[in-house]
């Protein structure tokens, strides 16, 4: 398999597991009182997106095989 492809599973992978944290995050009713294991949550969702960012970039920036 190409590193090309590998990188957009990647970058759709991240970025599935980010959105559904961030909606269960955003479902939760104690928003307003953050807690220390939210703020983890928050952090993990961050992480998620921050590395699917760098898996599109690698997408982007890998020629195209023939």
């Amino acid at each position: 398999m190409s590193p090309r492809r590998e990188f957009i599973r990647i970058f759709f992978v991240l970025t599935a597991f980010g959105i559904i944290s961030a909606l269960a995050m955003l479902s939760n009713p104690r928003l307003e009182s953050v807690r220390a294991v939210d703020m983890v949550h928050l952090l993990g969702t961050g992480m998620c997106f921050g590395a699917a960012i760098v898996a599109l970039v690698f997408y982007l920036r890998t020629p195209k095989s023939p």
